[in-house]
Formats: structure tokens, sequence, C-alpha cells
């Protein structure tokens, strides 16, 4: 499919060819880009909550009653979850939420978001991405003439020094190069804005490669 280019500056800068297998999906299966967002918040989690267990709690071990005639049941100690004080039972250990999931499976996952984009009208598709200065007062300016106020910008294989400092200060803006396109930062901005040196990228990472 062919799709306009347009200039920072909004300005009319030609076409740009995009690969139907990559950015023309037309069913797209949320469960897919559920699996794959699940996959890269688990990754990103840090399962560092942790309770004592009866084994950990600073306390005497001593027998603190009668085996028989106590009228109770038969303790050994204090440190047991059933006392105030005492360890937790089955309580949360420090471990690894993440888990595994197929390199087609992730693949597939981008392209239907890359296509959600294309079928919602929420893609851009930019010439270049830079700046001769890191003025982020003309970068607003120029988002503002695109319609962005809410994108994610992904560049070529790096990004343009001025431009990303210019992008930062603003808010729900991200600027990534393109081996950090994801699904869970393509679907959590409002608008994707890709730049040519972009398309070819992705066209190298998704195009050859099997559904």
């Amino acid at each position: 499919m062919k799709v306009e280019v347009k200039s920072l500056t909004a300005q009319e800068a030609g076409a740009i060819e995009l690969d139907d297998a990559v950015f023309g999906i037309d069913e797209i299966r949320a469960d897919l880009l559920q699996r794959v967002v699940k996959w890269q918040l688990a990754a990103r989690q840090q399962g560092t909550h942790k309770t004592k267990g009866r084994s950990e709690i600073a306390r005497t071990k001593k027998k603190f009653g009668r085996q028989k005639g106590g009228g109770g049941a038969r303790h050994g100690a204090r440190s047991a979850p059933i006392f105030v004080g005492g360890g937790r039972a089955h309580g949360p250990r420090v471990r690894s939420h993440a888990h595994d999931l197929p390199k087609k499976v992730r693949a597939l996952g981008l392209r239907h978001a890359l296509s959600s984009k294309i079928k919602s009208s929420d893609l851009i598709i930019l010439d270049t991405a830079e700046m001769d200065a890191p003025k982020t007062r003309e970068l607003r300016t120029a988002f503002n003439g695109l319609g962005l106020s809410n994108a994610l910008i992904i560049d070529g294989e790096t990004v343009n020094e001025n431009f990303a400092l210019a992008a930062r200060n603003l808010p729900c803006v991200d600027v990534l190069p393109a081996q950090g396109l994801n699904v869970y930062d393509v679907l959590r901005r409002d608008t994707l804005v890709l730049t040519k040196a972009a398309v070819e990228k992705i066209h190298e990472r998704l195009s050859a490669k099997e559904a």
C-alpha cells in the first residue's frame, strides 16, 4: 500500500510503499496483542516482594507449654504462623515473573500492532526526524501542525540527538530507534510516527520472516 510522507513542518514529501504483510493485516487479533503485552510487562516486573517464613522469624524455638493438660493445642514454637509475630504461611518469595513467548508470536504481534495503527488512521510517515538545535518550543509547534499530542516516534538505526533532547521535555511523547520498536509502546500511544529510515528497518526486520 502507498502512504503519503510528510515533513516535520507538515508539508507533503512524496509517498512510500508499505509492505502489506507488515502493515496491511485486515483482521486484528486482540488476543495476540494481549499475549505479547503480557509477556513484555511480566519481563519487567521486579518480583522482589517477600515475607518471612516460620524458619526466618527470630524467636525462641523453646516449647512454651506442656504437651498435655494445658487445655489447648500442642504447639512447639511461637514462630508458627498461627501466632501474632509468627511467620507468614505460603507468603510471596523473590522470583522472576518472566515467561517464554515464541519469536514468531512476538513478530506476528508486532505486525498486528502496526496494522492496527494503519487501520485506525493513527500512523504518520515523516521523511526525517532531525533538528538543528534542541529547541522544545520549535518541536512543540511542529507537533501541533501535525496534530500530535500523544505519540511514539520511531527513527532509523539511531535517533537524532537534538530531536531526542527536544522531545524528552514533552509529555506523552516517546522517541525510540527502530530496534526499540515494541507492541506495548505502540499500543499505549495514540499516534505512531515512523520515519522513512524506520520503515526500511521494519521491513528488514519483519518482511522476510514467516508469520
